[in-house]
């Protein structure tokens, strides 16, 4: 489908015809599988998920698109920004495992000491207002994003960044032993 067709049937779609808007999303995947193939031939299995998120991202935020702009140029921005967050996704799991690995190799520890250390932390984080737990939690011990906390919480990104900075500086003060 040309670029014509595809901004043609978009804006079809944006103004009411459901088959439009379907035949707009069919191309739009086809595209959208051919560029994330190209991009991620040492991660086949990802193209397909990353496609329905491209293609849910497409959908929700199908009201932004500007009529003058190309409609391509739209479609692969929103596709970059996808490939983007899963390459950074992948990249924290990959650090997360390996300086696990590597933090393991150096110091082998017995399992008693790794359950009193959990007991420990459990209970500076246990002495925390409850979104900064939460804060520190989701990012700092799962890894997640501060968007996907965010999410998870029903927090403001803000809200999470500035729980995570207030709950880090308490539990450095508690480890020191300041009132």
């Amino acid at each position: 489908m040309s670029e014509e067709e595809l901004r043609g049937r978009l804006l079809d779609g944006l103004s009411g015809d459901s088959r439009a808007y379907h035949a707009f999303l069919q191309a739009t995947s086809d595209l959208l599988r051919r560029y994330f193939r190209r991009r991620l031939g040492s991660l086949p299995d990802e193209v397909e998920d990353l496609v329905q998120e491209s293609l849910l991202a497409i959908h929700d935020k199908r009201q932004t698109y500007d009529p003058a702009l190309p409609v391509t140029a739209w479609l692969y921005a929103i596709a970059r920004y996808k490939l983007a967050d899963l390459l950074r996704r992948r990249k924290r799991r990959e650090q997360r495992t390996d300086s696990l690995d590597q933090a393991a190799i150096r110091e082998p520890r017995a399992p008693e000491h790794d359950e009193m250390a959990g007991r420990d932390l459990e209970h500076l984080l246990s002495l925390l207002p409850k979104r900064q737990q939460l804060s520190i939690r989701h990012t700092k011990l799962e890894g997640l994003s501060v968007m996907e906390t965010a999410q998870r919480t029903g927090m403001s990104e803000s809200a999470v960044k500035v729980g995570v900075h207030r709950g880090l500086k308490t539990l450095a003060r508690l480890i020191r032993g300041d009132t």
